[in-house]
């Protein structure tokens, strides 16, 4: 299934049934008075919060949805048969927007919260409810009133307690394969991960949800690379991993890159806890980790720990750390 966190699309909601007009004729009636019901409510355009979806993509191919319009009042005062209610699903984290893609109308943060986009118009009245003793005979009656009808953007920001940040070919992929349940593409090449994944960890009976965010370069935040579209994605998450490759030669630097990225795009993401994980260390001899461990951590202020994808022992205890990072 192909990512997209972006869409604009049209909503209509069903117009209200027009009220009947109508006089009872039976035979044997002398006198047939004004029997013309209400008629129906229009649908309205509900969205909901669906748990297994992770993409805008279906709205990509279909981006006009109306809502079924009242059906009209007859005699008899039958009142006419509301429209059914078109619900349109989203993911977790989606957020509407008006037409000028700016003005936040709602936000989704729980698993099956709705929200009215467009409400559905009102039911017109018969000719029975403007009976009076004065009237006994009204012609009166009105029209459905129209449904709301908008033009709206959705926004997706994925929600995850971690998101695992980096370069490049840092291994995040690989990281998020060897502790959740998801199955990233995973090559020795830059931007294998072209969409944010997501996986769930489970440790001690707990659950916690991760995110791999596309690897961020430099000039991210003005869009090179993957850059912009991705880095929203990382404001919804309550912590960062920070993954580095410790063969990299200058590890100053690239911790320096990402931080720089994260701070121009928005101070808020500099503000976020953070653990920062270096990777790989089975490429280089115990003894030089340690050191270059040591090294890198004299003027940090967060947490530094070493991983190896390849080895459980490495995984069970960044797992367990991310557990805590989480609450």
């Amino acid at each position: 299934m192909k990512f997209l966190d972006q869409v604009k699309i049209y909503i209509k909601a069903g117009d209200g049934g027009d009220g009947s007009p109508s006089f009872r004729r039976e035979k044997f009636i002398e006198f047939g008075g004004p029997d013309g019901g209400d008629g129906g409510k229009g649908g309205s355009i509900i969205l909901k919060t669906e748990q297994n979806l992770n993409t805008l993509i279906d709205y990509r191919y279909q981006q006009h949805h109306k809502a079924q319009r009242g059906e009209n009042g007859a005699g008899q005062n039958r009142t006419g048969k509301g429209g059914e209610d078109l619900i349109l699903k989203v993911p977790l984290g989606t957020q509407v927007f008006e037409e000028d893609n700016k003005t936040l109308i709602y936000d989704f943060t729980k698993i099956g919260e709705k929200y009215i986009a467009a409400s559905g118009g009102k039911g017109g009245l018969g000719n029975t409810r403007f009976k009076s003793s004065t009237n006994r005979a009204p012609r009166k009656f009105t029209k459905g009133t129209t449904g709301e009808e908008f033009t709206i953007w959705l926004q997706l920001k994925t929600i995850a307690d971690i998101g695992i940040i980096g370069l490049p070919n840092a291994g995040k992929s690989s990281l998020l394969a060897a502790i959740t349940n998801a199955n990233p593409k995973i090559a020795n090449y830059q931007f294998t991960t072209l969409n944010p994944n997501l996986g769930v960890a489970s440790y001690d009976d707990k659950e916690i949800t991760i995110a791999d965010i596309p690897g961020l370069i430099e000039g991210a935040h003005q869009g090179t690379g993957l850059g912009i579209q991705f880095l929203k994605h990382i404001e919804r998450c309550k912590s960062l991993l920070h993954l580095i490759d410790i063969t990299n030669e200058n590890l100053e630097q690239s911790y320096n890159q990402v931080k720089n990225e994260l701070q121009k795009y928005s101070l808020e993401l500099t503000k976020k806890k953070e653990l920062v994980v270096l990777n790989k260390i089975d490429l280089i001899d115990k003894n030089i980790v340690k050191n270059i461990v040591a090294d890198f951590s004299k003027d940090k202020k967060c947490e530094v720990l070493t991983l190896s994808t390849l080895e459980k022992n490495s995984v069970s205890k960044i797992k367990a750390k991310l557990i805590t990072y989480a609450s």
